[in-house]
């Protein structure tokens, strides 16, 4: 039997493997403490081979961070298409939750964090300005909510990635009930 032909090449797939590691990795240690043999090693290829897909580590973070919010922007979309009616109260609703359930993979809760406390990184901040507008543009084009309502949902994001990424769940202050009510995660 024939074998069917793969629709990338190998360094199309190569470079889609490297990416995926590069989420995996970046998001452990972020921009600054991630060396690019660390993706290397995560990808099973030679760093020479990365650093030939990626001249440098600032491009290869930004395809990280660009695979990240791809991934967003998918999961608010399939969020959106089974929420129960297509209201704009229901498809955020619907969108909100498909957020929590992703970022249960805290790998792109982390890189999203981590691109965050790199944005002085000109090249890491152009790319997390394209990423939230990318998705700020998609939440408000799907769901057709006023802006006021995507400022909410956008803001109501960030405080889940607090919420997650300081343990707040288990905390039982009161000022942390007081900024988790209401909130759950998967």
């Amino acid at each position: 039997m024939a074998a069917v032909p793969s629709l990338l090449s190998t360094s199309d797939a190569r470079r889609d493997t490297v990416i995926d590691s590069a989420v995996i990795v970046f998001s452990q240690a972020g921009y600054l403490g991630t060396p690019v043999s660390a993706v290397a090693a995560q990808a099973g290829i030679s760093t020479a081979y990365v650093f030939k897909l990626f001249p440098r580590k600032e491009d290869l973070f930004v395809a990280a961070l660009d695979r990240c919010f791809s991934r967003v922007q998918a999961a608010l979309e399939s969020g959106a298409i089974h929420a129960e009616v297509q209201t704009p109260d229901a498809v955020l609703a619907a969108m909100g939750q498909a957020y929590a359930e992703l970022i249960g993979d805290r790998s792109l809760l982390m890189l999203q964090v981590h691109a965050q406390s790199a944005a002085t990184v000109p090249e890491i901040a152009a790319a997390l300005r394209a990423g939230l507008g990318q998705v700020t543009t998609f939440v408000q084009s799907r769901s057709q909510a006023p802006d006021e309502a995507v400022q909410r949902f956008i803001a109501y994001g960030q405080l889940c990635h607090l919420i997650t990424v300081a343990g707040l769940d288990e905390t039982v202050a009161d000022w942390a009930r007081v900024l988790t009510s209401g909130i759950r995660h998967i």
